[in-house]
């Protein structure tokens, strides 16, 4: 099927364009685009040229970005719920395929609304004259330390180098031409500064079942370091990363470590793992677009977010908060 190639062109497509976007919004951007230029005329038909089509997504490789796959992969899983649970809530196939691009394209154009309102939820820990240290580079993150900035607090972001992509340095340039100021660190020295900062704030590739996350290398220590200062440890993520996944160790992480590579001494590897594991007992609290909370809350959201799906159609981990506003979760509750 022709689709199945254009399903990647579309997802990378999508990626290039908006360079601060989330790989689950592409994702849901590209099946829906699927969808639309689908020749099939059955829900099975369907079904199958959208299991080929993830099965596509799901082996586009990122470079230093393996992490993401998780992301990617909770969006896929969840369209296929959505899909089938349409087609037994409509049963007409027009109806249903018409459904599906309605909600997928609303969810696309949508979804920087959740980072507005986690910046929102993560407005009251911030402070005046506070030293905050930020792991990796993370959109939602940036979002939350320019909404505070702007609102008039003045604070100071300590950056960690983020080896092996470096990626400090980017969170730092986009910090700084916001008029944040800004220092980096060495990976190697986030004990050295850990008693100076008031707070850690982080991103999320995926927040687990157990509450805990799976997040750039470097975010567990981090977090260790944080838990020994006693210093408070927030994880800044869109609802849409809650996956279904109970990661016991570093290894259950799909992908986590690349092949070792040869080093520089003779008969030595170098080992370079992108991804680890973050407990739930080492993170203070969540900062989500469906609310303020703890490890421990995640599992119910994911529960609630099931029986929605299974019993009433309803497709995104919605909840009314603020006095009614709806807000994004993998889409608009509608």
């Amino acid at each position: 099927m022709s689709g199945e190639a254009q399903v990647v062109k579309d997802f990378k497509s999508w990626l290039e364009e908006y360079e601060h976007g989330a790989v689950a919004v592409a994702a849901i951007h590209a099946l829906t685009s699927m969808i639309k230029k689908s020749s099939a005329s059955t829900i099975m038909e369907l079904e199958i040229h959208l299991k080929n089509a993830q099965e596509q997504l799901l082996n586009v490789e990122y470079q230093g970005e393996r992490s993401k796959m998780m992301q990617l992969t909770a969006a896929c899983e969840l369209f296929a719920r959505h899909v089938t649970r349409t087609a037994l809530d409509l049963g007409d196939f027009d109806a249903c395929k018409h459904k599906l691009i309605e909600r997928g394209e609303r969810f696309a154009k949508q979804a920087d609304l959740s980072r507005t309102v986690i910046a929102g939820n993560a407005l009251p820990f911030f402070t005046d004259g506070m030293k905050i240290l930020v792991h990796g580079y993370s959109n939602v993150v940036i979002f939350c330390l320019k909404r505070a900035a702007e609102s008039g607090l003045r604070f100071k972001v300590v950056c960690t180098e983020g080896q092996p992509e470096r990626d400090g340095y980017k969170t730092a340039g986009v910090l700084r031409e916001a008029g944040i100021p800004v220092e980096i660190v060495l990976d190697t020295a986030v004990g050295f500064v850990m008693s100076e900062v008031d707070m850690v704030i982080t991103g999320a590739a995926g927040v687990c079942e157990s509450g805990g996350i799976v997040n750039k290398i470097g975010t567990y220590q981090v977090s260790v370091l944080a838990f020994v200062a006693k210093k408070p440890f927030y994880v800044a993520a869109e609802s849409y990363k809650f996956c279904r996944l109970f990661p016991l160790s570093h290894s259950d992480i799909p992908d986590a470590e690349k092949e070792a590579q040869a080093s520089s001494i003779k008969g030595v590897n170098l080992r370079m793992p992108t991804s680890d594991l973050t407990p739930p007992q080492n993170i203070t609290l969540l900062l989500t677009d469906i609310g303020v909370l703890t490890p421990s809350a995640v599992s119910d959201e994911l529960i609630n977010f099931i029986t929605d799906l299974l019993g009433f159609g309803v497709w995104g981990l919605g909840h009314h908060i603020d006095k009614g506003l709806r807000v994004l979760g993998l889409a608009l509750r509608l």
